[in-house]
């Protein structure tokens, strides 16, 4: 007789769990083999489950995971990376969280996706490595919306589609990219934001860029709120939905900036 459950020997990363009953959890990994997966792990918040510690958020692990008919289960669970760098603060644990959170939002179980596997765990790797956040997380939403079929125009005017020239223009998610000012002044809504010149140049350079061409890019401090907000607008447009983690991350930063701000008032 066939067995009732396949397993499938994989690895992936924790992009979400949620506790179910009294002692398992539900995990969403994004798996090498699979894609994305939902699976429920059982006995996994016991202390002495062998699974505890080796499925928290955004860790990378070798799994076996029991295929069901309704439900896969997850078998065995052992770490290959933590990422222990992103864990020493909580401005790490924001940004290696905002990174299987995007995942999350745009994926589906569809099976293996190997490039996007693998831009997430170099993504991963690169934060853990202490590269910087800026670089890594624009070049992450672009080439992450590339693969998922949500990638911006930023070369051609989405309205009239004449190339775009070197000036400031303007930005409509719900267009789905650059929007030249001619064409933005006979726009009678709001589904445009203005983008800068030099903000739309960083932008384009990281979307067409492989990331060992952006490893030592130095963004200027007046672009890099600008090209994360414009990012997360777009992103936000894409989903219909706020992110969790940019909150979360602002609240995080502004603390850090105001207790800094306290310190120094103390040397004083």
């Amino acid at each position: 007789m066939a067995s009732r459950h396949r397993s499938i020997r994989t690895e992936g990363v924790i992009l979400r769990r949620r506790d179910f009953g009294e002692k398992d959890r539900l995990l969403t990994i994004f798996t090498r083999k699979m894609g994305r997966v939902g699976v429920i792990a059982k006995g996994v918040r016991n202390p002495q489950s062998k699974k505890s510690g080796h499925v928290e958020m955004f860790m990378r692990s070798s799994l076996l995971i029991a295929k069901g008919r309704n439900l896969h289960i997850l078998t065995q669970a052992e770490l290959i990376d933590a990422y222990g760098s992103l864990r020493e603060s909580l401005v790490g644990i924001g940004y290696g969280s905002y990174v299987v959170e995007l995942l999350d939002a745009f994926t589906y179980e569809e099976g293996s996706n190997l490039p996007l596997y693998k831009l997430l765990l170099n993504t991963l790797e690169r934060l853990n490595e202490g590269r910087s956040p800026d670089v890594v997380l624009r070049y992450y939403e672009l080439h992450l919306l590339d693969h998922v079929g949500f990638r911006p125009q930023l070369f051609r005017c989405v309205e009239c589609e004449k190339e775009i020239v070197e000036e400031d223009q303007f930005f409509s998610g719900v267009l789905g990219g650059v929007v030249c000012p001619g064409c933005a002044g006979r726009l009678t809504d709001s589904r445009y934001r203005p983008i800068t010149s030099q903000a739309l140049k960083y932008a384009r350079h990281f979307q067409r860029s492989p990331y060992p061409d952006l490893a030592g890019l130095q963004i200027p401090g007046r672009i890099k709120p600008e090209l994360e907000n414009v990012m997360g607008y777009y992103l936000t447009s894409m989903l219909e939905s706020e992110l969790r983690t940019p909150e979360v991350m602002g609240r995080i930063k502004a603390n850090l900036v105001v207790r800094k701000e306290g310190e120094r008032r103390t040397a004083d």
